[in-house]
C-alpha cells in the first residue's frame, strides 16, 4: 500500500468522510449501500458545505476512490456496499482517521471543536491529545495531511484543515508571529459553543424521553413519579 494519495475532489472527500463517519456511528448499517451513502453526503447536519449530490455523482466518486484503493466494494450481496480503507492506504491510526473525518465533513475546526465533534467516534482524553495527533498528521514524513491555519481576528485558537483536497486558500499559521497562547484549562469560544449545542441536544432528548415515559405510564394507569 502507498502512503500518499492524489488530490481529491470535494465530492470524493465528502464520500470518503461519510464512509469513515458511518463506520463508527452506525456500525450495523456499515458497509454502506449507494442510497445510504448519498443520504449521508446530503444530510443537513454536521456538514459544511451542504451538498445535493446525485447517485451518479456519488458513484463516480466511489469508482475514482476505488482506483486509489481508498474505497473497497463488498461482494456477496445483491446490493453493492462500500467501505473505506483510509488507515491502510495512508498508514495512519484510527484516531487520526477520525480527526480527518470531521475535517472532511465539517471544514476547518479548532482542536477544541474537534474534540467535541468526535465524541461519538472516539473519546479523546483532552485537547492536548487531539493536538498531538494533529501535529503527527501535519509532520508526516510521506506528506502532511493537515495544516494549521492562521488565527482569525478575535479568535483565541487557530483552526486546522485537511489537505486531501489540496493546499489551503487561507493563510497558514506562523508560530513566530503568533500571540501568546491562552492559559491552560481555558476553554475556547468554539469549544464553549459546541458544548452549548451538545447540552441543548441532550436536553431535547431528555424532554422527549420524559414525554414518552408519561404517555406509557398514562396508558398503563401507573402514576408518573417524574
Amino acid at each position: 500500500m502507498t502512503s500518499t494519495v492524489p488530490t481529491l475532489s470535494a465530492i470524493e472527500t465528502r464520500v470518503l468522510g461519510v464512509l469513515a463517519e458511518k463506520q463508527r456511528t452506525v456500525p450495523d448499517s456499515y458497509p454502506l449501500s449507494l442510497n445510504s451513502l448519498v443520504s449521508g453526503c446530503n444530510q443537513k447536519t454536521s456538514r459544511n458545505p451542504l451538498m445535493e449530490l446525485t447517485d451518479t455523482q456519488v458513484q463516480a466518486a466511489l469508482d475514482s476512490l476505488k482506483g486509489y484503493s481508498l474505497v473497497m466494494e463488498s461482494s456477496g450481496s445483491r446490493v453493492a456496499r462500500y467501505e473505506h480503507n483510509v488507515e491502510r492506504v495512508l498508514r495512519v491510526p484510527s484516531q487520526s482517521t477520525i480527526l480527518l473525518t470531521v475535517l472532511m465533513l465539517r471544514g476547518p475546526q479548532t482542536a477544541g471543536e474537534l474534540r467535541i465533534a468526535t465524541e461519538r467516534m472516539h473519546n479523546f482524553a483532552d485537547i492536548s491529545s487531539v493536538e498531538a495527533f494533529l501535529d503527527e498528521l501535519s509532520e508526516r514524513a510521506a506528506g502532511a495531511l493537515v495544516v494549521k491555519l492562521a488565527r482569525l481576528p478575535g479568535a483565541r485558537e487557530s483552526r486546522w484543515m485537511h489537505l486531501l483536497s489540496g493546499p489551503p486558500a487561507e493563510p497558514v499559521y506562523d508560530a513566530a508571529s503568533a500571540p501568546a497562547s491562552a492559559a491552560p484549562g481555558d476553554a475556547s469560544l468554539g469549544e464553549v459553543a459546541a458544548l452549548k449545542l451538545n447540552v441543548a441536544r441532550l436536553e431535547s432528548e431528555v424532554a422527549a424521553l420524559k414525554a414518552l415515559t408519561a404517555r406509557i405510564c398514562s396508558e398503563l394507569g401507573i402514576a408518573d413519579g417524574a
